[in-house]
């Protein structure tokens, strides 16, 4: 195996290519079809990665306005993406990145973006939903007992760097996750 040598520094959008295989571009693609679409805002791990020392994933996970994701849909179907709807979710995908990218159309989340603000995601400019609704967000999933374990995990431990990084938090955690932090 031959091993790669690199003396400078690498980019977030750089890793992101590398993790996703070319989702950088897509993701802002998605991104400026959002902008074009009406109120729009990133939910879950990449808006964590906004407020705390990143992670990387393979997720962009959105709240759109209910009302013109249909139309965004389309448009992103025109623009080469498979979308698949789903009860609680419009999913896009497209054959040039591994780039996963979920549109939630839970009602809890549609008030999310009036209150989202500007944040530099992989070198774009997007709305990201605000630190108190990136915690109700990773708490409502956390809570959801249909997840998969090693998702309500990855939760958790979103929910525990967000602690960490902003105590004031906590006043929205269970007590699992209180008695966590105060070992620490």
């Amino acid at each position: 195996m031959q091993s790669l040598s690199y003396s400078g520094g690498v980019t977030a959008l750089e890793a992101y290519d590398l993790t996703t295989k070319g989702g950088g571009a897509d993701f802002a693609r998605i991104i400026a079809a959002c902008e074009s679409f009406g109120p729009y805002c990133l939910i879950e791990g990449l808006a964590v990665n906004c407020y705390v020392e990143p992670v990387y994933t393979l997720d962009a996970d959105f709240v759109v306005v209910s009302e013109p994701l249909p139309q965004l849909s389309a448009f992103l179907e025109r623009e080469g993406f498979t979308i698949r709807s789903f009860s609680n979710s419009v999913n896009a995908e497209t054959p040039s990145s591994e780039l996963r990218i979920q549109f939630t159309t839970d009602p809890h989340y549609q008030s999310f973006p009036s209150r989202a603000l500007q944040r530099e995601v992989l070198g774009v400019r997007a709305c990201v939903a605000c630190l108190e609704d990136v915690a109700r967000g990773k708490l409502r999933a956390f809570a959801d007992p249909r997840r998969r374990l090693s998702k309500r995990k990855k939760d958790e431990l979103d929910l525990i760097r967000l602690a960490e990084t902003y105590p004031e938090l906590r006043t929205l955690y269970p007590k699992v996750l209180l008695d966590q932090l105060a070992a620490l």
